[in-house]
Order: C-alpha cells, then structure tokens, then sequence
C-alpha cells in the first residue's frame, strides 16, 4: 500500500475554521517548476459529470496518439486511481514516488494560516507525473469549485464545463447563477476555449457574461448540444443515461484542445476502437456478486430524482424488473425526490461513517437500513438477483470494492 501521509496530512491535521490555501498551493506549483514546465491543459468543471467527460476526452486524446495523463477524483477502490496514464492507474510505487516529491518541495514552503487540499496534491501529482513521462497533455477533473480550485491555478488552456445546477448550493454560492460565476472563473489568461452542454435559461447568460469579464471579451463560450444530429460520438459509444452528455462534451473539449495543438482529429475509426473499450465504474455499470453467478448490481451515482429515475429505466431495460435497491444518500442530497421515484420498491438505506455527512432525513417505514460496514457480497446476494445500488460516489466506490470490479483501466489505449 503507497504512503498516503503526503497527501492527507495538513487536511488530517486542519484546525476548526482553517480552509484550504491556495497561496500555498500557488507556491507549491512555483517550487516544482509547474508555473513554466507543465504540458499543455485540459480542465473540466461542472456540477455531475465532470469524471465521465475528461475519461472521455482523455480517451479521445489516446486515440488520437497523445500520451495523456488524467487526473479525477474522488477514487473507487486505491488512491492510485487519481491518477492515470493512457486510462490505466499508476502504480503504488509510482504514488510513493509523487508523494515523496511533494513532502521535499512542501519542506521549503512558508506556512500560512491554510491548509493544502488533497485534491489539489493528486491535481499537483498529476503535472509531475506527466512531465516526468513526457505526456503530451493533461486532462484535469477539478473539485467542486472552479475559481476556488486549484485548477484555476493551473490555467488550463481548453475548459470543458459540463451541466450548472443547483449542487453545493449554500457552498459554492446561494443560486445556480452564483454557482456557475464561481465555475466559470477557472478559466485564466492561458486559456483559449470555453467548451460547454447547453445550460438552464438562468444559467446561460452567466456562463457568457462571466467569460466576457474574464477574458476581457476575447473568448465566447462554444456550445456542444448532444442532440445534434451527427455530433461525436454516435450514441451507440456514448456513455448509458445521463452520462451520454458527458461522452459528447468530453469528444468536443479534446477535439478543440487537438485544433489549439495543430493536430488533426482523432481518426474515425480509431476515435470508436478506444470509445469501444470505456469502462466508467459507478455509472450505470453492471457487475456480477462474486461467488454468486447469479446474481448481478447495477451501480449508479445518482443523486437526484432525475438521475434515480434514469438508473431505475436503465436497469428495467436491461433486466425488465429490480428486485432491491440500495440506496446511500446523504442528508444534503435529493432524498425526498429518490424516495418518490422508488414507491413501491423494496428498498435499503445505505449509512456511510463518515463524519461531515448526516443521515438524518425521515424514510418511509417499511425501508429497511444497514451501516456501509455491512455490505458483503453475501448480503448483496441475498437481496436478490437484480439489486439498483445508487448513491453518493462514497458509497458506490465502496460497491466497486464489495463486488471487486475492475476500476484500474478506463479504457484501452491505441
């Protein structure tokens, strides 16, 4: 197992009230020589999607011949998947090995009344791993924020902003109009293109406005609609349900980022061989329970009644009926609209331990409730044949570990 100690220590050790620097991360990026030497950036934000659209761009970039580095977050299964290169993880010593770059450019910082973010570390790692292989580019999934991210330090030069709603709403701003300020402020004076999915009339102007402001007007956002006829990829190599957007949003961002490199597109029929092999663990993935070869989970992070609902068809297309759902979400998700898509069915309610997330909102009665602790592949098999597992991505990593799915390759590169 890597040393996780670089990456986790300052937040572990965060005191009540202290934030994040991103001075301190500003200064780390300087002491490692990634203001200067960094290869050219691919950043995605956005409020759901952003891990589906930059493995599809990174994937995009594969086939086109780049050797790319991809950085998401939060992981499934080990910490290494934070980090990828050509959509495969790295290794534990590899992550070591980052780490330890870290701690010896961290030791000549001057403290600040912050702390750096795990997040930002893996984003860091992520530069270092790429101009120590030579990559060609990176693509860089940011947190929930935009101009509070690290990413915007990094200034990356194609921004892929995926749907604005109302998601950390009282975090990120008190609207999905402050929201979207706040993701659009990513962009810095290194980037020149904005690619974004259609968005919300109260949305749109924002997205635009904010742009303008930023870039003292020399850039327009560029609009990417899925339901285009003959826009990238066909629907049949789109990711299932609501991540098809993502599939379109990643293809359009890495094809712009290839125009800015003076490089052509991605081969056609390279462009569908890699799409062909996407393996995006916990949306709408299918895995059998191990030691019962009956038995299978359709995992999904849904969030919302929209999404809940969209997995719920999903899995009646594929298997005509579900027999139970497991479902983990947190207090400050859409409980209310997932109880009311799921009338009807028999259902369990996840609890994940931890701390900063409250389970507290009132369920019907007749759902039945286990601590995440508890899940084995045992239990999972005795719900039934046909279990939903739908949830915050804390819970659906821990599903990935449960039923031991494959999460280390994303998709097989040219």
């Amino acid at each position: 197992m890597p040393s996780l100690d670089p990456f986790f220590r300052e937040w572990a050790d965060r005191t009540l009230g202290q934030e994040r620097s991103l001075d301190r991360a500003a200064a780390l990026l300087r002491a490692l020589g990634l203001c200067t030497e960094r290869v050219p950036v691919l950043g995605v934000v956005g409020s759901k999607g952003k891990g589906s659209t930059a493995t599809v761009a990174a994937a995009t970039l594969s086939a086109a011949g780049l050797r790319t580095v991809l950085v998401t977050g939060p992981s499934f299964r080990s910490y290494r998947e934070r980090v990828r290169v050509d959509g495969t993880s790295i290794g534990d010593f590899e992550l070591d090995a980052l780490g330890a770059k870290l701690d010896a450019a961290k030791a000549a910082l001057p403290r600040d009344t912050g702390y750096l973010a795990p997040s930002g570390l893996f984003l860091i790692a992520g530069l270092l791993k790429a101009r120590q292989i030579g990559a060609d580019v990176c693509v860089l999934e940011a947190g929930m924020g935009g101009h509070r991210d690290e990413l915007r330090l990094v200034e990356p030069e194609v921004v892929a902003l995926g749907e604005i709603f109302a998601e950390h709403l009282g975090v990120l701003g008190d609207s999905v109009a402050d929201i979207a300020w706040e993701k659009v402020r990513v962009v810095g004076e290194r980037a020149r293109a904005l690619i974004s999915l259609p968005q919300s009339p109260e949305v749109s102007p924002v997205v635009a406005r904010t742009l303008t402001e930023v870039t003292g007007g020399r850039m327009r956002p560029r609009i990417v609609d899925p339901d285009t006829p003959g826009v990238e990829p066909p629907t049949d190599l789109r990711p299932p349900g609501l991540s098809a957007a993502s599939g379109v949003l990643g293809v359009a961002a890495a094809t712009r980022m290839l125009e800015l490199l003076d490089l052509p597109p991605a081969p056609a029929h390279r462009l569908r061989r890699v799409l062909g092999t996407l393996n995006l663990p916990a949306r709408l993935s299918e895995h059998p329970v191990p030691g019962d070869p009956t038995a299978r989970v359709l995992v999904d992070s849904a969030i919302d009644r929209v999404g809940v609902r969209t997995a719920l068809s999903q899995a009646r297309a594929r298997w005509g009926d579900v027999d139970h759902v497991l479902l983990c979400l947190p207090d400050h998700k859409d409980v209310s609209g997932a109880i009311d898509v799921l009338q009807g069915l028999p259902v369990t309610a996840v609890r994940l331990p931890e701390a900063h997330l409250r389970f507290e909102h009132d369920l019907p009665p007749h759902w039945d409730h286990v601590d995440a602790e508890g899940l084995t592949p045992e239990v999972v098999s005795a719900l039934g044949n046909r279990v939903l597992a739908l949830g915050t991505v804390y819970f659906t990593g821990r599903m990935m570990e449960v039923l031991d799915a494959p999460t280390d390759r994303l998709f097989e590169s040219d």
